[in-house]
């Protein structure tokens, strides 16, 4: 048992697919023991970094910019695990894109070389062992959340602890209409939590599940179409 804290960027705050899935997972991370809070990162708003690294070297571990981050900082602290909720835009949403960034004074500067990149860790005080990831694709092919997947592992490694398991829903659009499956998905993404919590990892069939094809790709892409001519759709 541990506490997991989420940060999350959902196009409808509460009934988009990012956040849906996380809700899921969250609540999956309960009932295997875990204490949870959830943060709306277009509630905290951050601010992007100046690059001036005045949490590493004028007051370690504090971030001189006055904003929602302040509020956040306390809670990562105490977290034993991160949770990242996002949907893919190019590659990220603004916000999270910033809220990463500003991630900086959790992380120690004291720099070591392990397999042949430049990695930090996580600063003495902070108790985040591990990283989970939940995300959602409007495309057809999970491939187009490579880039995601690879910026939150590259956050995990940079400080020194594990990304534990990406819970990813591509043609997102579908998924969790009743065109889609989504009571199925959802009910996955709360299993997939309700493992992290309780064995401290996720079966890779329980992934599967939550990102398991749902149409054929060109279908798919017609079904997209289609709602682009009629938004109403």
């Amino acid at each position: 048992m541990g506490t997991s804290v989420a940060v999350y960027f959902s196009s409808s705050s509460e009934s988009g697919t990012t956040a849906r899935l996380l809700s899921a997972f969250m609540k999956g991370l309960e009932r295997g023991g875990d204490e949870t809070r959830i943060y709306d990162v277009r509630e905290i708003q951050p601010l992007p970094c100046t690059g001036e690294l005045h949490c590493w070297h004028k007051d370690p571990g504090n971030c001189y910019i006055q904003d929602g981050m302040q509020d956040l900082y306390p809670a990562l602290r105490q977290a034993d695990t991160l949770v990242l909720g996002t949907p893919v835009y190019i590659p990220l949403p603004g916000e999270m894109q910033n809220l990463l960034n500003r991630l900086c004074p959790i992380v120690d500067p004291e720099l070591e070389t392990r397999d042949g990149r430049t990695r930090g860790k996580i600063r003495e005080g902070v108790k985040i062992r591990q990283v989970a990831l939940v995300a959602s694709s409007g495309w057809w092919e999970i491939e187009n959340m490579d880039t995601v997947v690879r910026i939150a592992r590259e956050f995990a490694e940079d400080a020194s602890i594990p990304l534990v398991g990406a819970v990813l829903r591509p043609h997102a659009a579908m998924a969790l209409s009743p065109q889609g499956k989504p009571s199925e998905i959802l009910q996955a993404s709360e299993q997939a939590g309700f493992e992290l919590a309780s064995t401290g990892k996720i079966r890779a069939e329980t992934l599967s599940t939550v990102s398991q094809p749902l149409i054929g790709q060109e279908e798919y892409r017609q079904y997209l179409n289609r709602m682009r001519a009629s938004p109403s759709e």
